[in-house]
């Protein structure tokens, strides 16, 4: 059974397991560093992943490339208007064709700004494909494109590449001469060309779309830094976290430099990093100067003093992954307490309980503390933000409860994003609307190529390692292979039917029998714990067990795992039941917009009722009493569980309801929807 552990007992605990940690000198806030498997480590066999992620592997992935190519067909007014117009759809890669052919300041460009950058980040997205699903006719689409971006830089000195800005105001790189980068995307786009570059290195160890990122970044480590070049920072966070990257893949494969036809001075990129990031809310003075800004753009005030989470949704989440990629990095204490701040904030006062961020559409951006409307923006590249934060403050500090984040994200408002088919979108994730459908294609497409890059990662999100230890995140069917220390090679495979049902079978391999601890990870909601702050609680009527070779474990946890040591021989089992049954969520009372409502869920699954399958939901109230009854559906939306229910309809009537997972909704019909429900 589980037990919850005395303060004095849970601080030896950790002294003791958590035997690794390393304090910075400067710094009172610990870190415990754990690495995630390498994408190429990991193979997932699993009943509730692996029919999705054949779906985004051969549609949703050549569904998106297409889509940028301009081959589709506007169900938005906005892009029904464009054609009309141009007599044809959008299409980036002309954008580079353009460029390529030296044309400049031709008031010409398809689509926004950053459609340089959503090339990119779609690209990163099936360089992880490509990993774990080879796939030659999508390496070649990518290959000819990687040809016409390189095509496009040729022609510039500089090593320069974003299109919006040459052909359109090519006097205003980086925002100067009265531009403005929060609107061009210059730095966010040649961020995702970094990113991109990297990833499909490490996915093909081919160097040519690396080469042209390491032009344009030597080109924005001569522009950009301290007096006298340039004070500029990006206009949209998420460059801080390539840059960051980019030092990593040469400082850990130093021989690749040669393959390189530029220079590399790898310290460069990392200090460019540190830059942006510390000359936010510095502004300079004289010719140094640059325009004070707004917290839109975390820019009010400088970052290392910020204690709050602030401004566009998706520029906060990914400015605060570089933000813990530079802490991992340089263990510096200023980095670990923003990091810290950023995510206590968002996660104990803004995070809405499908994963969700961003409450307000203006701005797209962060409400007030505890400001949780039903009908907020959440757009989905916000929540996939939030997830890859979590994820990265998991590797910083080695607490569970950022998995559990991560996995909100992943099993719901995520999810949310693609249809079912893999060729449909949602921008905004509201958990209440009266006719919220999903779209072919976007004036401002940039969730889906965001859903990519995450689910193209998710292999490597399952199973970390610190050298001593092994560490099981996500439950997952799956099979890994990693090392320990220099020599002790593991083979780790896990059975699984979650989310539907709790019980995971993790069996661990040793090439030889040898000592060393297994973490588990037990969820907060399966302790009673729906949020790390009680930003929503809930409880769970069936303990969480666990068994090691069939024998009964005390479930005794610290920082969200469960720490098994022992000799491990080849076969041995960890037997993991975690309680799926239904459970009621309940909003903190500092909530008003949601104060009298409840929740359901299951397991990490959020659910909601849609008038597909239920009469007239505006009207349900529903007794916190009432039975919660489970059952799995094979031929609905893929295969889900329902639950049902007896609530309260129109005049005061009974009626039965339904609920299905959020992130299956509008797959059907177009239908009202709704996530909370009024209680009675």
């Amino acid at each position: 059974m589980h037990k919850q552990l005395n303060s004095f007992t849970v601080l030896m605990l950790m002294l003791g397991i958590f035997h690794s940690a390393v304090i910075h000198a400067q710094s009172t806030t610990s870190i415990h560093i754990i690495h995630p498997l390498d994408v190429a480590q990991v193979k997932i066999n699993d009943k509730f992943w692996s029919p999705k992620s054949a779906v985004w592997n051969k549609t949703t992935v050549y569904d998106v490339f297409n889509k940028l190519e301009g081959k589709y067909e506007p169900d938005r007014k906005d892009l029904i208007d464009e054609k009309v117009k141009w007599g044809r759809t959008r299409n980036a890669f002309l954008n580079f064709d353009r460029v390529a052919q030296g044309k400049r300041n031709i008031n010409l460009h398809d689509g926004p700004p950053w459609y340089d950058g959503l090339v990119y980040e779609t690209i990163r997205g099936a360089a992880g494909i490509l990993i774990t699903h080879p796939d030659p006719k999508l390496e070649r689409k990518i290959d000819a494109y990687i040809d016409r971006i390189a095509a496009a830089q040729t022609v510039d000195p500089d090593g320069y590449i974003n299109t919006y800005t040459t052909l359109m105001s090519p006097d205003r790189r980086w925002g100067t001469n009265g531009g403005d980068d929060k609107w061009q995307h210059d730095i966010y786009n040649a961020g995702m060309l970094v990113d991109a570059a990297v990833h499909y290195y490490e996915a093909t160890k081919k160097t040519k779309l690396l080469t042209v990122a390491v032009g344009m970044s030597n080109y924005m480590t001569s522009e950009m830094g301290k007096a006298p070049k340039k004070n500029r920072i990006p206009g949209h966070g998420g460059p801080e976290e390539a840059m960051v990257k980019l030092y990593w893949l040469f400082k850990n494969n130093p021989s690749l430099k040669k393959k390189i036809t530029a220079p590399v001075n790898e310290r460069d990129y990392y200090g460019l990093a540190k830059f942006w990031i510390e000359q936010r809310g510095n502004y300079g003075s004289g010719d140094y100067a640059r325009q004070v800004d707004s917290s839109y753009n975390q820019d009010h005030m400088p970052v290392l003093e910020q204690t709050t989470i602030e401004g566009h949704a998706v520029r906060a989440t990914l400015l605060a992954n570089g933000i813990t990629a530079v802490a991992l990095e340089s263990h510096d204490a200023r980095y670990l307490q923003t990091a810290e701040n950023y995510w206590n904030n968002m996660i104990g006062k803004r995070m809405f309980i499908t994963g969700g961020e961003g409450a307000l559409a203006n701005g797209e951006r962060f409400g007030e503390d505890y400001y949780l409307p039903e009908s907020a923006y959440l757009e989905t590249c916000a929540a996939i933000g939030a997830g890859f934060f979590s994820e990265r403050m998991n590797e910083l500090k080695a607490d569970g409860k950022y998995t559990d984040e991560l996995e909100r994200v992943l099993y719901n408002n995520m999810l949310s994003g693609v249809s079912l088919q893999g060729n449909h979108y949602f921008y905004e994730n509201p958990l209440v609307a009266a006719d919220h459908r999903r779209w072919n294609w976007h004036d401002c497409p940039c969730c889906p190529p965001m859903f990519l890059k995450m689910v193209s990662l998710l292999p490597g999100y399952i199973y970390a390692t610190d050298d001593t230890a092994v560490y099981v995140n996500l439950f997952v069917g799956s099979e890994a292979s990693l090392t320990l220390g220099k020599a002790n090679k593991v083979r780790i495979t896990q059975q699984t039917a979650y989310p539907w049902k709790g019980k995971s079978l993790i069996t661990i391999n040793p090439a030889i029998s040898a000592s060393f601890p297994v973490y588990v990870r037990i969820p907060g909601w399966a302790q009673g714990k729906e949020n790390p702050f009680d930003l929503y609680h809930s409880g769970v009527q069936q303990e969480t067990k666990l068994s090691v070779n069939g024998k009964p474990v005390d479930v005794l946890t610290v920082n969200g795992y469960m720490m098994i040591s022992r000799k491990w021989a080849k076969g041995d089992r960890i037997e993991l039941n975690l309680p799926i049954a239904p459970r009621l969520v309940y909003p903190n009372n500092a909530v008003a917009t949601i104060h009298g409502k409840v929740a359901i869920a299951a397991g990490p699954v959020v659910y909601a009722l849609e008038g597909n399958d239920n009469t007239d939901i505006q009207s349900i109230s529903f007794d916190p009493s009432a039975a919660l009854s489970m059952s799995w559906q094979p031929s609905l939306l893929g295969g889900i569980n329902t639950i049902t229910a007896k609530a309260t309809g129109a005049g005061n009537k009974p009626v039965s309801l339904t609920a299905i997972p959020f992130y299956a909704i509008g797959n059907r019909n177009p239908s009202p929807y709704q996530v909370w429900l009024p209680l009675k």
